[in-house]
C-alpha cells in the first residue's frame, strides 16, 4: 500500500511539509508512510476527525430515541375525556381537528381544535368578550417540542417548550399509549377536577418509509 501527500510549500509553507518516505515491510508488503513535521497540520487533521465522529453519533443518538413507527404525520380521530364517574365524552366537540408531527429527531408539533369555535364578532382580536376569550382558549390546544419514546414501558415523554396553555410550558410530561392498526392512542395527564383528556391519531402514510 502506497501513501502519498502532495503540498505546495510555496503556497503553505508553515501548514505542512514532508520527509522523504520511509521504507517498511510488513507481510511482504511494502508500505511507504510519509510523516508531516509541522504539528498544527497534525492537530488540523485531529481535529477535523473528532468533528465528524461527533457529529455522526450525535446524529444516530437522535435517529435512536424515536420509535420509527411513530416518526410521521398524524390526523386527529378523536379528542374525548373521561370523567372521574368513568362516563365518557367528547372534549373538543363532535368533530375535532388536529395535527401530530413526529420526526427522527425526535421533535413534535401538535394542534387540537374544538370545529364548532366561533369566530369573534368583532372581527378584532383586541375588541373581544370575556364569553368569546374563554369559548377560544378552551377551544384549542396545541404545543411543541421534544419527544422521547420508551416502546419496552409504552409511554410517550413530551418535554413542552411552548404551549397554547402557559402553565405547560417548559414542563415534562409522560402519557402511556397504545398504537394498533395505524392509531396511536395515549390519555393526558388529568386535570384538577379529576378529567381524564384522551387524544386517538391516525397515520396519514405508511410508517414503512421511515424504517
Amino acid at each position: 500500500m502506497s501513501i502519498e501527500f502532495y503540498s505546495d510549500e510555496r503556497s503553505s509553507p508553515d501548514l505542512l511539509s514532508i520527509y522523504p518516505s520511509t521504507v517498511c515491510h510488513q507481510n511482504a508488503t511494502e508500505e511507504k508512510y510519509m510523516f508531516v513535521r509541522t504539528p498544527l497540520a497534525l492537530n488540523l487533521l485531529l481535529s477535523a476527525v473528532s468533528i465528524c465522529s461527533l457529529s455522526s453519533g450525535n446524529a444516530y443518538a437522535g435517529d435512536s430515541t424515536i420509535d420509527p413507527s411513530l416518526i410521521g404525520t398524524w390526523t386527529l380521530v378523536a379528542a374525548d375525556v373521561q370523567h372521574s364517574d368513568g362516563s365518557r365524552a367528547h372534549d373538543y366537540g363532535a368533530n375535532p381537528k388536529g395535527l401530530l408531527i413526529i420526526d427522527a429527531q425526535g421533535n413534535y408539533s401538535l394542534q387540537i381544535f374544538k370545529s364548532e369555535r366561533q369566530p369573534f364578532a368583532s372581527n378584532d382580536k383586541g375588541k373581544v368578550t370575556a364569553a368569546e376569550y374563554k369559548a377560544a382558549i378552551l377551544g384549542a390546544s396545541t404545543h411543541f417540542g421534544t419527544l422521547i419514546v420508551d416502546r419496552p414501558s409504552q409511554t410517550l415523554t413530551f418535554n413542552i417548550q411552548s404551549a397554547s396553555f402557559p402553565n405547560w410550558e417548559q414542563t415534562q410530561q409522560t402519557r402511556h399509549y397504545q398504537l394498533e392498526n395505524g392509531e396511536l392512542s395515549y390519555r393526558v395527564t388529568a386535570r384538577p377536577n379529576g378529567d381524564i383528556p384522551i387524544s386517538i391519531w391516525r397515520r396519514t402514510e405508511s410508517a414503512s418509509q421511515y424504517r
